[in-house]
């Protein structure tokens, strides 16, 4: 049996994937999580054979739980589920350590694979965002968008503050100090052209970086 750790903030997401996972006959799921610090707990007690992390998570964020676990878990394949098709999330999941990039429309009949393909050691795109890829990939540098000037962790802090976290809110959930945070602030609105927090919330809205 393949133990799977699931780790989604949504309960109901949750149980439609363990049934989904369960109904295979060869996958168990050993572990759920509803935000990314139970995710690397469950993974640290309960050491599952494949991790499916949902980027989009309250505390810490997907990318996050995958970039963490490739420094305390290496060998453990971890599975990215999530709604964003967009290229710049597949790129920055597999730069963070993702074996797998699922989208939460194809896990119906693409997820028991996606695990026990990331389970051999394969790596897994689902076809919606390979074409993303693709496309990204066919545009060249001609037609890179502000977002490919940022960094991992300036993606992350662009997120949170874009759902309303606060300096110190988001110092505490990447072990920061609230100066540095203030800086990597101050670095988005001048990458990105932007005035405030106010545009930065506008600009998250309009690269379907948070959900509306």
């Amino acid at each position: 049996m393949i133990k799977v750790l699931l780790a989604d903030d949504h309960s109901i997401v949750r149980e439609g994937l363990r049934r989904i996972v369960e109904e295979s006959g060869d996958l168990e799921v050993v572990a759920e999580a509803a935000d990314g610090r139970e995710a690397l707990k469950q993974v640290a007690e309960l050491t599952p054979d494949v991790a499916v992390v949902d980027i989009s998570m309250p505390g810490i964020d997907g990318l996050e739980v995958v970039s963490r676990l490739k420094d305390t878990h290496p060998g453990l394949p971890v599975l990215i589920l999530t709604m964003h098709e967009e290229a710049q999330y597949i790129v920055r999941a597999i730069e963070a350590g993702a074996m797998g990039y699922l989208t939460k429309q194809s896990a119906p009949e693409q997820l028991v694979t996606a695990i026990q393909r990331v389970y051999s050691g394969q790596r897994y795109i689902t076809d919606d965002a390979t074409e993303a890829l693709a496309l990204r990939i066919a545009r060249g540098t001609r037609d890179k968008t502000p977002l490919d000037s940022l960094s991992m962790r300036e993606l992350q802090v662009l997120r949170r503050l874009a759902m309303g976290h606060t300096n110190r809110e988001i110092a505490q959930a990447y072990s920061l100090s609230i100066k540095t945070v203030d800086t990597y602030r101050a670095r988005l609105l001048k990458k990105l052209d932007l005035r405030n927090n106010a545009e930065l919330i506008r600009f998250a809205l309009q690269n379907r970086l948070i959900e509306p």
